[in-house]
């Protein structure tokens, strides 16, 4: 039996809050504002750019020992998302004896503020970032940095505030977490089995707490909406102003949060976060995990997940280009039959795929990394961080006695959806890198593709792109054929 609340229960700085009868698409920003008084949490965009809303999300480790805290547009989660979380706020920074915290103080000294309406944001961002990395280097700043705009100053007095933040204790710069770990402990232990949120006017909003209750869930709600990192639905919620009549809500399926080492294979679950995958493939695979690190900010990437950028379709998605040029595979689930998909064979046109009423990406089955076999990838866009693409070219080959075999090569923003290019294959495999030309990379392009216009850019600019990412990986391929010749 599933059970039935209108209550969502969180910790916010050693306190239990019950969120009473709130409609299932209320955002936890307008929450916190609106109903705890918490207004250092700032609207900018509304839609997960501008990081003014930036709150720090914990969970209980698994050992239920610490609290892991990721940091997240709060314009963008869903109040019942919150259920058995804690929230930390830039309120939460101040210490008992009303002293700040170190990342606030050096802000202040530093100048790192002007007109301050971005600042609570940022100073999140920062207190995110240190509870990891107590001595971040100028890139891991900047990466946190990310995801937030101040449009007073430059972001000098910031970077140098965060560097002057660190020279204190790692005591100073751990959040004070000591109430709220009981407090995460009794919700987690009180929750028998994940509630089903009713909202007044009978909308629903369902959190499985297993595959199998998801699948059962779908099997009789076929067209409900599946919630994931919320940056997709968050979005359509506020700019939309779309209000779901069923929403199933993933991140209560601990079996869906799992990446699972297969051997030949990764098996990453459908509610594994961008930030997971892209720790996953650093090593394996760099140009994948600068893709993803591109993707958007660190709030963005700690909850978007690689299921949900596959199911979302979008012809400029990241992720996808990458994973049809490395061969990835789709477990697809509808009650208790599962099946298996080429991602190539997903979509069948623009914002549609190959799924059937009731079924669900369960996981997605990533091969790693073969001997002898290449894998590059890269991004273009107008801004180099957190910005749309114009295109994303992935390739994957192996090189037989100098020449290009087993090619795989993949777009976004050329067709109605992410694709692999057969022809442009056909041109570079058995061919030596100093054979494959321009022109011919040209023709099987205009071949391909049927030529359109968009709003990032025009197909002029998306072709010639298309065409140089190749020519550029063929050629970095012409220095290691150079090498193995006698």
């Amino acid at each position: 039996m599933n059970q039935t609340s209108n209550t969502v229960r969180f910790v916010l700085d050693g306190a239990i809050v019950e969120a009473s009868g709130e409609h299932h698409s209320t955002s936890v920003l307008d929450y916190l504002r609106e109903h705890l008084g918490r207004s250092g949490t700032k609207e900018g965009c509304a839609e997960g750019d501008c990081g003014a809303c930036v709150v720090l999300l914990g969970e209980l480790d698994p050992s239920g020992t610490a609290i892991n805290y990721l940091p997240v547009n709060s314009c963008l989660q869903l109040v019942p998302t919150l259920e058995g979380k804690s929230v930390k706020t830039v309120e939460s920074l101040r210490h008992a004896d009303g002293s700040l915290h170190p990342v606030q103080r050096a802000m202040a000294e530093s100048h790192g503020t002007q007109c301050g309406f971005c600042t609570p944001g940022i100073v999140m961002s920062l207190t995110g970032l240190v509870q990891t990395v107590s001595s971040p280097t100028r890139s891991e700043i900047n990466d946190a940095l990310s995801g937030n705009l101040c449009r007073c100053t430059g972001y000098k007095p910031i970077i140098d505030a965060t560097l002057k933040a660190c020279e204190a204790p790692d005591g100073q710069l751990r959040l004070d977490d000591d109430k709220d770990l009981p407090l995460l402990r009794q919700l987690r232990d009180a929750r028998a089995q994940p509630p089903l949120v009713r909202t007044a006017d009978g909308r629903e909003f369902f959190t499985p707490g297993t595959v199998a209750a998801l699948a059962d869930y779908l099997g009789r709600h076929p067209d409900a909406t599946l919630l994931a990192g919320s940056t997709e639905i968050g979005l359509q919620v506020n700019k939309q102003f779309a209000r779901p009549a069923r929403i199933v809500y993933l991140g209560q399926v601990a079996a869906l949060r799992q990446v699972e080492d297969r051997g030949a294979f990764w098996r990453i679950g459908a509610q594994v976060s961008l930030s997971t995958v892209q720790a996953l493939v650093a090593q394996a695979y760099p140009d994948f995990a600068e893709v993803l690190r591109r993707f958007g900010s660190p709030p963005i990437r700690s909850t978007a997940t690689l299921a949900g950028n596959i199911a979302n379709g979008s012809p400029i998605g990241d992720s996808m280009p990458c994973l049809l040029a490395l061969g990835a595979t789709l477990l697809l689930r509808r009650g208790d039959v599962t099946r298996t998909l080429e991602l190539e064979r997903f979509y069948t046109g623009q914002k549609k795929n190959a799924l059937q009423s009731g079924e669900f990406i369960e996981a997605i089955e990533l091969p790693k990394p073969a001997p002898g076999r290449v894998f590059r990838a890269h991004k273009v866009s107008k801004r180099f961080d957190q910005d749309i693409s114009a295109t994303c070219c992935a390739m994957s080959y192996r090189l037989l006695d100098g020449k290009f075999a087993d090619v795989r090569l993949a777009y976004n923003g050329l067709a109605p959806s992410p694709c692999r290019a057969p022809r442009l294959e056909a041109v570079i495999n058995g061919r030596a890198p100093d054979a494959v030309t321009a022109v011919e990379l040209e023709q099987a392009i205009a071949a391909s593709f049927t030529a359109r216009d968009g709003l990032r850019a025009s197909w002029v600019y998306r072709s010639l792109l298309a065409r140089n990412l190749v020519l550029q990986f063929v050629e970095e391929a012409a220095p290691t054929v150079a090498e193995a010749t006698p």
